[in-house]
């Protein structure tokens, strides 16, 4: 079918199939509707819960132990505003960053995007492109690469009538292809829809530990509640009333009600605060994965240097006598379409070709040269190692020099038998004519972030497909340590990648299955990896990556892939992307402590008092006000702090080592005070008041220790908390049922709130300890993994 004779789609007939349904639209769509949002933070585990304790307080007529209710709903109503405010922000950012394609309307070659798409329509496709729907090649002809759908990585010739399956991308020639299933009738879709029938996508550690923590409280609550009322109404015989309060105060105390809601608004604040520096998320959660990165696997093109490439000279060799060269690459280029930057870069160069080629060969990342026929022999331009095969020694020091100036080099070479694309191996030895020289600048930024990098201990993993030494020498003009140690990657066998990513930090010739493969071996020596790319050959390795990092300016197909997008493709806001993810996972480990404290010590009390078959000392309104003001009120400021220091150990750990000393404190206080009450026969309201306040003193300790050292920052949230509880205690004691405390009650007070300072200041010495223990034995084993593992090798091949 001739080119002129496509004409595509008319404009009736795309709204008619608009109207039918048969649109390219995602299954996958990453935003939920704003009905979906409010649903999911309304009707939840815990607000059924919450609903449940309200309607027995209301049974029993227990109203002012109905204050927790408007901090619930507060909490539910921030829940839904904060995360339909992010998603507008993503969406406008998303549709800014849309993916477009070509396609043929009404015979004219338009842009629009892969969603825009309808059944039936024709659509462009050249090297770079990932393919939107399944349909079939119409006109023209290209190289596809199947391997995100089928695993392998060959590349496939799809000639007219060939079918061609979404999600695989074209990386040689160009084609027109006639789309047949769109929406969720293409392959990728259905694949994607099994990939949710097998699971979600496995959640950030934080995410993981709140999800377990929220599950595990959900399934205690219920039998222990049960457990609470019947101690209480049946064997205490307290009262209905009674009973029912004493019973929620604890469940209540149990429930980390704000905790899950703080974690979804501190990423969908971090989310809208990097969209507005030209960062998109495809996955909010990604932010904390990048934060706990300790390597960072980037490429040489697009990222260390710009993405534009120059032709700089094209240098004659020793062995070819003429002098011709510039004009054979000039024909060369003439019969070559500009469909990847070095070709668009020799294009530039070298134009006044006119000799027409029968046969055109495409560029492929497997082949890694391309190449125009004449008749009986064909004019081949490519990489060195690859073209040249067994003669590599023999020119080797004709370029190197020029390698090692931090030129990328390209041979060219004449090969006296006619390839074709079917049949496109080299088995003969051919005749180097010469060397095209070509350069891409470093980036302005490039240094400056890799310093960042190297003081943040993240190591940097350089994989490139270019010459070795050419990627060592423009690595260290770019100022990243060990450049220095660098190896060809085709020498790497396959039981080798583990010991080369510890030996070496620049990998050169790299093929696109490699780069997979340099990934997984980093992360089975344990360490967090991140990949940053632009092409549609680092693609299989971004998916491999714990994150994975695109710059826009690169193809469609690699943006997808990927879980953040650098929409100006300016790889100097990789450190606000990182410190972004440090101020989420710092400032929600500070605060889940906070939230902690209470939950062991309701979890400690309400077992206490089954033990000693005692009613649980304090009221579901007394509770509202210790977490308000030492809770809820300074986690959310603190969240709000800058916070860029580096993440050390583990998230649940680190929590429960800030939380435990705090909640035994809490237990300890209040288990004291409630028998020596008992002894002194102090009544329920001088319990309950006398205990509120032991719980608030000890929560503004705990706030003291995680905010230390104070700054002024944390010194004002923790002056507007006490201000606050003093203001509710004097302006609002009979809704918190609080009463006047009695000499025995302040004596036993004073007494506990010392013995609470000292026990504390212990628990919290062991505690922290312990932490640091394992923080350190944590960084001794990385350490291990890096280098002493290298060393251990080294000795153990010695003795052998």
């Amino acid at each position: 079918m001739a080119k002129e004779k496509i004409l595509g789609l008319t404009q009736e007939e795309v709204e008619k199939r608009t109207k039918e349904g048969l649109v390219n639209k995602a299954v996958n769509d990453q935003f939920k509707t704003n009905k979906q949002i409010i649903a999911e933070n309304t009707f939840t585990y815990f607000n059924l819960i919450f609903l449940v304790l309200s309607i027995l307080l209301v049974l029993v007529g227990a109203y002012k132990d109905l204050t927790f209710l408007p901090v619930i709903i507060l909490n539910t109503i921030i829940g839904i505003v904060q995360e339909i405010r992010a998603k507008r922000i993503l969406s406008k950012l998303n549709v800014m960053n849309m993916v477009h394609v070509t396609a043929v309307r009404e015979g004219q070659e338009v842009q629009i995007g892969i969603e825009e798409l309808v059944k039936g329509d024709v659509v462009v496709l050249k090297a770079g492109d990932q393919i939107p729907a399944d349909g079939k090649v119409i006109a023209g002809e290209v190289r596809v690469n199947e391997a995100l759908l089928t695993g392998e990585s060959d590349e496939i010739i799809k000639k007219i009538g060939a079918e061609l399956m979404s999600g695989a991308f074209v990386v040689a020639g160009k084609a027109y292809a006639h789309l047949e299933k769109v929406g969720k009738e293409s392959y990728i879709s259905k694949l994607t829809l099994e990939a949710k029938k097998m699971g979600s996508v496995e959640q950030s550690e934080m995410v993981r530990s709140i999800n377990r923590l929220v599950k595990w409280v959900g399934i205690i609550i219920i039998p222990l509640g049960i457990a609470l009322f019947t101690q209480s109404y049946f064997f205490n015989h307290a009262g209905l009333e009674r009973s029912v309060v004493s019973m929620e105060a604890a469940l209540i105390g149990m429930i980390p009600e704000g905790l899950y809601l703080l974690t979804t608004i501190a990423l969908a604040l971090s989310a809208t605060r990097l969209a507005r520096k030209e960062v998109m998320l495809h996955d909010m959660k990604s932010v904390e994965t990048l934060a706990r990165v300790n390597v960072l696997c980037v490429d040489k093109t697009g990222t260390i240097t710009e993405p534009k490439m120059a032709a700089e000279k094209a240098i004659k060799s020793k062995a070819y006598p003429n002098d011709d060269l510039e004009q054979v690459i000039a024909n060369f280029a003439f019969n070559m379409p500009p469909d990847n930057e070095t070709m668009k870069a020799i294009h530039a160069k070298f134009n006044s070709g006119s000799k027409r080629a029968t046969t055109v060969i495409p560029f492929t990342s497997v082949n890694k040269y391309s190449a125009v026929v004449y008749e009986n022999k064909t004019i081949i331009i490519g990489a060195p190692e690859m073209v040249l095969r067994d003669q590599f020694e023999e020119y080797q020091e004709e370029f190197e020099a020029y390698a090692e100036k931090g030129y990328r080099v390209v041979i060219v070479v004449k090969y006296n038998h006619p390839l074709t694309e079917e049949d496109s191996a080299l088995k003969d030895k051919v005749e180097v004519l010469g060397y095209i020289l070509l350069s891409n600048p470093i980036r302005k930024e490039a240094k400056s972030t890799f310093e960042y990098f190297a003081k943040q201990g993240v190591i940097i993993k350089v994989i490139s497909g270019d010459n070795p030494l050419t990627v060592s020498r423009v690595a260290k003009q770019a100022g990243i340590s060990g450049s220095e140690k660098y190896i060809d990657a085709q020498t790497i066998k396959d039981d080798e990648y583990e010991e080369a990513v510890k030996n070496y930090n620049v990998f050169g010739r790299v093929k696109p299955e490699q780069k997979r493969k340099f990934i997984t071996a980093l992360q089975n020596l344990g360490n967090t990896v991140a990949m940053t790319g632009d092409g549609v050959n680092d693609i299989l390795a971004m998916k491999k990556a714990d994150c994975s990092i695109a710059m826009a300016s690169g193809n469609s197909a690699a943006v997808q892939a990927s879980q953040v997008v650098l929409l100006d493709s300016n790889f100097a806001k990789m450190p606000d992307v990182v410190n972004e993810g440090r101020r989420v996972v710092n400032n929600i480990q500070r605060s889940a402590s906070l939230f902690l404290v209470k939950n062991i010590f309701s979890l400690l009390m309400a077992i206490f008092a089954l033990l000693l078959t005692i009613n649980y000392p304090l009221q579901p309104s007394q509770i509202t006000l210790i977490s308000a003001f030492t809770i809820g009120l300074p986690s959310f400021l603190l969240a709000l702090e800058s916070n860029h220091n580096r993440i050390r150990g583990k998230f649940m750990p680190n929590v429960l080592a800030r939380a435990i000393p705090g909640g035994l404190t809490d237990w300890l206080a209040v288990g004291i005070l409630v028998i020596a009450g008992s002894y002194i026969q102090l009544d329920h309201g001088q319990v309950g008041t006398t205990a509120t306040m032991l719980l608030i003193a000890v929560g503004m300790m705990v706030m003291y220790h995680i905010s230390a050292p104070l700054n002024k920052f944390r010194t004002g949230v923790m002056a507007i908390s006490f201000i606050g509880v003093i203001g509710a205690i004097i302006f609002f004691h009979r809704l918190f049922s609080l009463t006047a405390l009695n000499n025995h009650s302040l004596f036993i007070l004073v007494v506990l709130f010392f013995a609470a300072i000292t026990i504390f200041r212990w628990l919290s010495r062991i505690l922290d300890g312990v932490a640091e223990v394992l923080v350190v034995f944590d960084q001794k084993r990385l350490k291990m993994t890096l280098g002493d593992m290298k060393t251990a090798y080294e000795r153990g091949k010695q003795k052998n």
